[in-house]
């Protein structure tokens, strides 16, 4: 049991007393972790394979179908129906919920692709055949990974030059807040582009191109708070006892800086989800093998058609930045001294 002080206790009553923002809490995670079994959820391998008394498990290994009485060695269609019987008459097997992954294209539809909700497509197909509610779990994890990987090394990195620049001051401060402006000027859609035409997009590089222009959001808030907090007393006693910059930085300063900066997390959150979204929706994002919620978007733009393709990622964006904007106020709530007392 972790040992709180009275004034941390406060703050997590007084965010389970926001209603809202903790149910939305609860409601968030719940749905983060389903997404987290996705293999589990939607596969077009099957889970577990029982064969002449021998256990597989496809969605950890390739097998060739020659191990289920086939005839090439090549890998193994599962819903082939030689195979798939073969396997039944002398075993079993175990298949995820949906059958389908988030890349897997359907090719037993009856209709023209998009297709409309059935029992074997819950939430339809897009134009390509795929299975919505499969890329919309799959997409759903892929996007908030991206967003709190990006805020967790914007914010790390936001909170650094804010705290150099509250601490030191003077000259530095003027200079590096020069920097900040200018850098924040530039077209960040044109680099974008030019980026996109340069590189193949992908996690990792959409992940470093947005994280050199959403490092700046935190940077004034911790620079105000240094430059607020670094002539209190015990700050000058840190000095006096000979502590170096470094451990008045990150052991007296830096922890009060971090409160504030707190209540901006689950907004920067949000940011991230839509920069994602957004990119991919403009095709400068991530590439088509990827599961996007703004490839969804996009769709749903490009087919009026096939409305639920598109009341489909309205609800699901919906749903994912208001429940981050709840949680947000919650924490905003219960770190405000005024109601916090």
């Amino acid at each position: 049991m972790f040992n709180l002080s009275p004034l941390n206790q406060r703050r997590i009553k007084a965010f389970k007393n926001n209603k809202k923002g903790y149910i939305a809490f609860w409601i968030f995670t719940i749905l983060f972790i389903f997404s987290l079994f996705a293999e589990l959820i939607a596969n077009d391998k099957p889970l577990i394979i029982s064969y002449k008394n021998k256990i597989y498990t496809p969605i950890l290994n390739d097998y060739n179908e020659t191990e289920f009485g086939g005839d090439f060695p090549t890998p193994t269609d599962y819903k082939d129906l030689y195979i798939r019987k073969n396997i039944e008459d002398n075993g079993f097997i175990i298949w995820a919920p949906i059958k389908f992954s988030y890349n897997t294209i359907n090719y037993e539809l009856d209709t023209p692709t998009p297709a409309p909700p059935s029992t074997n497509n819950i939430f339809g197909t897009d134009d390509e055949g795929r299975d919505i509610f499969a890329r919309i779990i799959y997409g759903f994890r892929l996007s908030i990974i991206f967003a709190f990987l990006l805020t967790i090394m914007s914010s790390t990195i936001g909170i650094i030059i804010g705290a150099v620049q509250g601490y030191f001051g003077g000259k530095l401060d003027i200079i590096l807040q020069r920097l900040i402006e200018i850098w924040e000027s530039l077209p960040q859609l044109f680099i974008l582009i030019i980026m996109a035409s340069l590189f193949t997009p992908s996690f990792w590089t959409l992940l470093l191109v947005l994280l050199l222009f959403s490092w700046t959001e935190l940077v004034n808030v911790v620079r105000a708070e240094f430059l607020r907090t670094r002539n209190f007393e015990f700050v000058t006693a840190a000095k006096a006892l000979g502590a170096s910059n470094k451990t008045i930085i990150f052991r007296h300063i830096l922890p009060n800086a971090i409160i504030a900066t707190i209540t901006f997390i689950p907004f920067i959150l949000c940011a991230s989800i839509i920069s994602l979204t957004a990119l991919d929706f403009l095709g400068l994002g991530l590439p088509s093998n990827y599961p996007s919620l703004g490839d969804l978007v996009r769709q749903g733009k490009e087919n009026l058609h096939a409305p639920w393709i598109g009341v489909s990622i309205f609800i699901i964006l919906s749903l994912i930045l208001s429940l981050l904007l709840f949680i947000g106020e919650a924490i905003r709530d219960a770190f405000d001294s005024r109601k916090n007392k």
